[in-house]
């Protein structure tokens, strides 16, 4: 019993593959049919062409004769005259005032100067030598190698006198063309001189004092 209905099943099989295959024959073939047809007729549009012969053509009336071109030249207006001389602008002269005159600023006074000084009080006066100033060299001072020289002329000398009354410097101011002559006036000076010192609001100050000796060879 179960061969038979395997052997059954399996015809049923066979023929639904047979009809399947026939169907998709008919269809293939109805198919490429249909569009041979469709090929064909669009061949046949395509390269037949329609010639239709012109008809005659009916008898035109002729062309009307051209027309005549007026040669005559315009008529050409005068050219219009223009006035090219127009009035000259009127020109306005405006005074300007003079600018103001610059202002002067006066310079400040000058300031006042301070007052003097009030004048000194007490003594007041100038170094003053002790004893003639002839005393301070003599002929027994001359030096030996101005007299081998017979060397002699005026010395003059400076002393800056110290508030004590002696001196503290000397400097020659004129030369007696004898250095032997000019060094011993300065030294002897020094040594000798002796002075009231100057005052000033009675107390001694430092002062200078000038003066000449003059040279000349003992007979």
């Amino acid at each position: 019993m179960a061969y038979a209905d395997q052997s059954m099943s399996g015809n049923k099989v066979t023929a639904i593959v047979i009809v399947a295959l026939i169907h998709i024959f008919l269809g293939y073939a109805l198919v490429t049919g249909l569009a041979y047809e469709a090929y064909k007729k669009a061949v046949q549009k395509v390269t037949t062409v329609d010639i239709k012969e012109d008809e005659p053509k009916k008898d035109e009336p002729p062309p009307p004769p051209p027309k005549k071109v007026d040669t005559t030249p315009p008529p050409v207006a005068p050219p219009v005259k223009i006035n090219v001389a127009t009035a000259p602008p009127a020109i306005e002269t405006v005074t300007v005032a003079p600018p103001a005159a610059p202002t002067i600023v006066l310079a400040p006074p000058a300031p006042v100067a301070p007052p003097a000084p009030p004048a000194p009080r007490g003594v007041t006066s100038g170094v003053q030598p002790k004893g003639a100033p002839a005393s301070w060299a003599t002929t027994d001072d001359y030096p030996q190698g101005a007299i081998r020289k017979e060397a002699q002329g005026v010395t003059g000398f400076r002393l800056t006198v110290g508030p004590d009354g002696r001196v503290i410097d000397c400097t020659v101011t004129s030369s007696s063309g004898s250095p032997e002559l000019d060094d011993a006036t300065c030294k002897l000076v020094s040594r000798r001189a002796r002075f009231k010192p100057a005052m000033q609001d009675g107390q001694p100050v430092q002062s200078s004092y000038s003066n000449r000796i003059r040279w000349q060879l003992p007979e």
